[in-house]
């Protein structure tokens, strides 16, 4: 980073800041990180960038386009295929595990679902790793000596990530943090169109020191608390899900439903893209990429998705007493890059949901829901297993977490969005992981499970939920937002375009953190 002195068409002066960008452009998110940048450089006069890039069409995308000269592409499943020749260097690996590790390197190789578990070209619940646990060795060494380098080479002054899901992105996120580059994460926090860059993908550092100013000088003409309270004010009159496509409405879990895929738009879509990943197999590079999806495995996970939807899970649903005491335990979507990255050791969901109900009191159910997202891919034993659990119910999927949430006596949660709602709507909450929420006095984090008996018994007894404290944290959150819409622009086949015109927000806030000023 550096100043340099710029002058305008009125005769004056100024310094501007000069500094280098990276952005990780991960698969179809490539497309708004890359305007991102583009709108960095028209508004803001940034001028020099690298990237981090994951599949070959984003890649193919980037060097094809004709917006940013990109110095250095780091293309992920390029430099993958290098550990086919590598050695195993021990002495290198327990050097970068003394300099990076967490504290070991195993969160590298865990938070990678393909490396890991052979999913996302695999769909789950399949998850028999591909490589052996030489060959993932081999795959972290290759990436971590690629990010030095390109780190050392490219010095860039801050990085822009959205998500950390794989080798590469966490080591991106990490080394460069330890050599004191600014790494600004995007994050959502179950506020419909609300993102909030923070430099810690577990918490919000700049809304924790927003929130401890406005609880130690609260001031009610702060134009953010009168944002906070419509807020609370309308959420609480209307409930509404941050994601709309996350919802039982939009997701295909009725059985009636489960045909819909022989509509003619919807068998053109999945003709359109099985045609693509077979040009892409016979004709492209792709085939040979570690990230590409075989097209005959994706007919056979498809299909079995398809069948285990058609057989139904009806006859496993409970039905809802409203008289009953019940605990609420929302379960998250599997592979969830949130748990794998924020609670890598409560990945087994039975398993803490046995643990959750041995914690409820005498007479108490524990009501279990699945994520809306999660139909048809859970096996039907998956259930089974859960239900043998003697004082849980199986609850229907078509039910939402807001009606389960208002009825519940708690909400027991890993970091789920469900149980921010819920504390929203004034219910005690537990979480078994690490999330932004947690910074609340009222919200109760079990770190080790033999806690959890009492922090039930300390929810259910001794809730003291705070009013003027929620409004001060949701104030201080929306201090430090931008309202894009970021899910009408991913993955909805929206042009270029109109990404670019929509991404303002997001690069004012990115600007605003950088200290950017506008040019022209």
């Amino acid at each position: 980073m550096y100043y340099a002195l710029t002058y305008n068409f009125s005769g004056g002066c100024a310094f501007q800041i000069v500094m280098k960008a990276c952005f990780l452009h991960q698969r179809s998110f490539t497309y708004v990180t890359h305007a991102l940048a583009v709108a960095l450089k028209k508004k803001y006069g940034v001028t020099d960038f690298c990237a981090y890039v994951y599949t070959r069409p984003a890649y193919n995308f980037l060097k094809s386009q004709k917006d940013i000269n990109y110095s250095a592409l780091l293309f992920d499943e390029e430099l993958h295929n290098n550990y086919k020749s590598a050695e195993l260097d021990y002495d290198f690996l327990k050097q970068i595990e003394k300099d990076y590790g967490l504290p070991n390197l195993w969160p590298y190789i865990c938070v990678d679902r393909i490396v890991r578990f052979n999913q996302l070209v695999r769909e789950y619940p399949y998850n028999t790793p591909k490589y052996s646990h030489e060959e993932m060795l081999k795959i972290l060494q290759v990436k971590t000596k690629a990010v030095l380098e390109f780190l050392e080479k490219e010095k860039p002054d801050f990085i822009f990530i959205r998500f950390m899901g794989a080798v590469g992105s966490l080591l991106l996120y990490h080394v460069a943090k330890k050599k004191g580059i600014r790494v600004l994460t995007l994050m959502p926090f179950g506020i419909k169109n609300a993102h909030i860059l923070s430099e810690e993908h577990k918490r919000f550092p700049e809304v924790e020191k927003a929130f401890a100013r406005n609880v130690a000088s609260p001031d009610k003409n702060n134009p953010y608390f009168a944002k906070a309270e419509k807020f609370l004010r309308d959420f609480r009159v209307k409930p509404a899900v941050y994601y709309e496509t996350a919802t039982p409405e939009r997701q295909q879990i009725a059985r009636p439903k489960q045909l819909k895929f022989l509509m003619p738009g919807n068998l053109y879509k999945s003709l359109k893209f099985l045609s693509k990943l077979l040009l892409q197999r016979f004709a492209g590079e792709s085939a040979e990429d570690y990230s590409f999806i075989r097209p005959s495995e994706w007919l056979i996970d498809r299909a079995k998705r398809k069948i285990r939807g058609l057989i139904g899970y009806d006859d496993l649903y409970d039905k809802i007493d409203a008289k009953e005491n019940f605990a609420f335990f929302p379960m998250h979507s599997e592979p969830d890059v949130s748990i794998l990255l924020q609670s890598p050791f409560m990945d087994n969901q039975i398993y803490l949901a046995d643990k959750i109900a041995r914690s409820l009191p005498a007479g108490f159910k524990l009501y279990v829901k699945d994520h809306p997202t999660m139909a048809n891919y859970r096996p039907r034993s998956y259930y089974k297993e859960l239900k043998k659990i003697p004082n849980v119910k199986f609850i229907n999927p078509r039910v939402t977490s807001f009606e389960l949430s208002k009825m519940s006596k708690i909400v027991i949660t890993i970091i789920s969005t469900a149980a921010w709602e819920a504390m929203l709507l004034k219910k005690p909450v537990i979480t078994c992981g690490d999330v932004f929420y947690n910074k609340l006095s009222f919200v109760k984090n079990c770190r080790a499970l033999e806690d959890l008996p009492n922090l039930v018994k300390t929810q259910l007894e001794n809730f003291n939920y705070s009013e003027a404290e929620l409004l001060n944290f949701l104030a201080a959150m929306f201090e430090e937002t931008a309202e894009f819409e970021l899910y009408r622009y991913w993955g909805q086949e929206s042009s270029f375009e109109e990404i670019l015109a929509g991404i303002d927000p997001l690069a004012d806030l990115l600007a605003k953190k950088l200290h950017l000023q506008k040019i022209g």
